[in-house]
């Protein structure tokens, strides 16, 4: 059997949970894999390409039946949300020009449902690789800009501040953790094997922390070990071993929700 083509972010939550498997640490399929930032991911699975991906939740909906959603490996909780940053500070982003980590990312639909909670003040926003939205919004070429992952820790050395915590509104409108990455797997796979593979490098990974941590540093993109280890706390929870019924909830209310608006397509992807 040709190995598994398995693409992930190389941040450090990804890096923690997929070490073990993919380097053998582990059984499991064997693996061929690719660092792939979320903007990447979510427009090549659309595409058809790779077996195993990480995915933003908000991008399921553009995916066919040939791919199935598994209940690990991914990211939702509580307080982890992403920002909206400002330099200086805005009282409002009415015909503000916004910098966005991808156009199909749960960032960019909560923001979508944040704005239209506000009246739906009119922006425009462009595509930005997340590691260069807040050295852009510092220097101007943005006036707001909506981040994710470490950068809730590292925004003030920026001197940036946060407009909204789209998390904790999203949290406080709704009750529900969000959901953030989802990992997907062809369809005519063995996705229950696949699944049973990342529950065991994840496991492998909380009981031995160390084993990861060379790993994990080396693509982390300079960040500071304290940074990663934060991100690995916040990231890295119960949901990412087994997305459970309050994750499912979670899902379906974000994914519903959105779809009666208009903002995605209706889920056909069942959700385990």
């Amino acid at each position: 059997m040709n190995a598994l083509h398995l693409a992930h972010s190389p941040c450090p939550n990804d890096t923690f949970i997929y070490h073990a498997w993919t380097s053998g640490l582990t059984d499991g399929p064997a693996t061929r894999l690719t660092f792939a930032d979320i903007d990447v991911t979510n427009t090549a699975c659309a595409r058809g390409e790779f077996d195993v991906a990480k995915v933003s939740y908000a991008a399921l909906p553009h995916l066919g039946d040939e791919w199935r959603l598994l209940p690990a490996g991914g990211a939702l909780g509580r307080g982890c949300g992403p920002l909206v940053l400002t330099r200086g500070g805005l009282d409002g982003l009415a015909g503000k020009h916004v910098a966005v980590p991808s156009d199909r990312s749960t960032a960019f639909l909560l923001f979508n449902l944040w704005l239209r909670d506000l009246g739906g003040p009119d922006v425009t926003w462009e595509v930005v690789p997340f590691d260069q939205i807040m050295p852009a919004v510092r220097a101007g070429r943005f006036d707001a800009g909506l981040v994710i992952h470490e950068a809730r820790f590292t925004y003030g050395e920026y001197g940036l501040d946060s407009m909204v915590d789209l998390g904790e509104w999203w949290e406080s409108s709704t009750g529900c953790p969000i959901p953030l990455g989802a990992i997907v797997a062809k369809s005519h796979l063995d996705t229950a094997g696949i699944t049973e593979a990342i529950r065991a490098s994840l496991d492998y990974a909380w009981a031995h922390p160390e084993a990861s941590r060379p790993y994990v540093a080396e693509h982390a993109q300079e960040m500071s070990e304290e940074v990663c280890r934060k991100h690995i706390e916040l990231y890295v929870n119960e949901f990412s071993r087994d997305l459970g019924e309050e994750g499912r909830s979670a899902v379906e209310r974000l994914l519903g929700g959105a779809a009666e608006l208009g903002l995605v397509p209706k889920l056909t992807i069942p959700i385990p």
